[in-house]
């Protein structure tokens, strides 16, 4: 099954994602590459277990419990096989603190998920499972600290295309023992068919995902990578979804990549949906609202990371056509100011608002889809229309509901002001780091403007993320004059990278929050080369942007999974 009539040509960028374009006046295209295991290696051997082909993980760790996952390749036809599980303090397992005993059945495609409790808090376990004595790969899991903490520190990433390149960051990442966690900010898969979006990598299936077998059948596609497998037996995730794990452009009720002859909307949101939460090492947050994903994670008193959902659950269809391209360009009017247009939902919005209003925390991180800074084609003050945009999938295409955001943070006569706010957000191939002003042309602070040189008017900050192997503006030539022509219209945006794949490292302690982006040298072929891009911080209280420099690897972490 799949595409039952209609096989769209190759593309060239996505609508949104094809970002800038080397012509003159104009915002276009984005693009990239696939991935492999390296032969020889542990996770090539892992790769090919017999029972356990798809890897373990672990996900949305609390301070006494954590998500195992795994799944077990089905053997002489059976349709549920028993998995015994053990936790350990160490990788040998000769401190085992917890067994128990699950099955993998049809139903859920043969997929394991323990949520694993009785757990101590701001500790590191070991775990496997086994399947008719065949024992799996070892992983290793973190749960979340409680009172006082020191110090955090994990990556952030998104937007990893099997078919567009090799997972290499994925791999860098696994190599780093002193991470608590790694954050995915959705793209986790991508739904095209072959030769639609990448062709390094064949997808399986090869036509555009649509039914639930398509969607499993992706799903346990980039479960296989032996990079990916790293990852997830190195660190817990925690995950949100965005588009792509359904379709292109998707909101509540369509997306830009469903048409007709795919079926009903909700249908097919309803197999991506329980294929993600199979395949996923996440809790559903409400079995009766699928769709309601947004969730929260305390890590002590220092990070409140809030994760919201801004695909599905409450987004209003977005405006315009052509989504990226000039002919998509618009100005912040009619139907763009219309307050009733969602992005979050009234009942995620309301929730995300008692969040930050309530939490006390010292830093407040919001983990999400899509870019929340103004970008701009031509800048002007909001006094003067506020100038022209070309991204209405970003926040840049929901004001209004921007706006209500930016209340919240700088409080009212009944509400003290939200500070020490950080957006991670990812999406858009690229790395971008923001201040984040209501009014970012305009330099008279005292009338809610921004100086762009002291950065005083900013309310809070946002990291951007690259992708794993999604495309960006990977020609440099071209990356240079598009940042060259952005620059002078958003004097907020004090980092842009356009030609670069890799991932965030956040290090944050009571004092700052750094963000360091670290690039892989190509997504194209198998490597180990990483490059230190640059990194910013935001301090205690500032809520603007500072240059910083490379944050020291910890000391002593625990030892990474054999």
């Amino acid at each position: 099954m799949g595409r039952p009539s209609l096989i769209k040509p190759v593309r060239v960028g996505s609508s949104r994602r094809g970002f800038f374009k080397n012509t003159g006046s104009a915002a276009a295209a984005l693009l990239a590459a696939p991935m492999l295991p390296l032969a020889g290696t542990a996770e090539a051997a892992v790769a090919i277990n017999g029972n356990f082909q798809h890897g373990v993980a672990s996900g949305d760790p609390l301070s006494d419990r954590v998500i195992l996952w795994t799944r077990v390749t089905p053997t002489n036809g059976r349709s549920s096989q028993v998995v015994d599980y053990t936790i350990a303090k160490d990788p040998a397992f000769t401190q085992i603190v917890s067994t128990g005993r699950s099955k993998a059945i049809l139903e859920r495609d043969f997929t394991v998920k323990i949520d694993a409790l009785g757990l101590s808090p701001n500790t590191t376990y070991y775990y496997r499972f086994s399947v008719d004595g065949v024992i799996s790969p070892i992983g290793r899991t973190k749960t979340l600290p409680v009172g006082g903490v020191s110090n955090l520190r994990m990556a952030v990433v998104s937007c990893s295309n099997h078919a567009y390149g090799y997972f290499n960051a994925y791999r860098r990442i696994a190599e780093r023992a002193d991470l608590d966690m790694v954050v995915h900010l959705g793209d986790y898969i991508y739904e095209y068919g072959a030769n639609q979006y990448g062709n390094v990598r064949t997808p399986e299936p090869t036509n555009e995902i649509v039914t639930l077998a398509d969607y499993r059948m992706r799903h346990a596609q980039y479960k296989r990578d032996p990079d990916s497998q790293a990852m997830h037996r190195q660190h817990p995730l925690v995950a949100i979804w965005d588009d792509h794990e359904t379709a292109n452009n998707s909101y509540v009720d369509g997306a830009e990549n469903h048409q007709a002859g795919e079926g009903a909307w909700a249908a097919r949101v309803g197999a991506a949906l329980q294929a993600y939460y199979e395949w996923m090492p996440v809790r559903v947050v409400d079995p009766k609202q699928p769709r309601n994903n947004a969730r929260s994670y305390a890590f002590g008193n220092l990070v409140d990371l809030i994760m919201l959902e801004e695909r599905l659950n409450g987004r209003s269809a977005q405006l315009g056509t052509n989504i990226g391209n000039a002919s998509g360009y618009f100005v912040q009017q009619g139907a763009y100011l219309d307050p009733a247009r969602q992005l979050l939902g009234a009942s995620e919005e309301a929730w995300l608002f008692n969040k930050l209003r309530t939490s006390t925390a010292k830093w407040k991180f919001l983990g999400q889809g899509v870019m929340f800074a103004q970008v701009k084609v031509q800048g002007a003050p909001n006094s003067a229309g506020g100038g022209v945009f070309f991204n209405s999938d970003a926040w840049d295409g929901y004001q209004p509901a921007r706006d209500r955001v930016y209340e919240v943070l700088k409080g009212s006569q009944t509400q003290a002001p939200v500070n020490n706010v950080v957006i991670l957000t990812g999406d858009i191939h690229s790395s971008w780091a923001a201040d984040l002003s209501q009014d970012p042309n305009n330099a008279n602070v005292a009338t809610g403007g921004y100086d762009k040189v002291t950065g005083q008017g900013s309310r809070a900050v946002e990291f951007v993320g690259t992708s794993i192997s999604s495309p960006g503006v990977d020609n440099p030539q071209q990356a240079a004059g598009t940042i060259a022509q952005l620059a002078p219209a958003n004097p907020h945006l004090k980092y842009i990278k356009l030609d670069k794949r890799g991932y965030m490292l956040i290090d944050a302690d009571a004092t700052r929050c750094v963000c360091e982006w670290w690039y892989v040298d190509t997504v194209a072929s198998v490597s180990n080369v990483q490059t230190f891009g640059t990194a910013f911080q935001v301090v205690d209280g500032a809520n603007r942007l500072s240059p910083a420099a490379q944050t020291p690897n910890r000391a002593n972490p625990a030892a990474l999974a054999p």
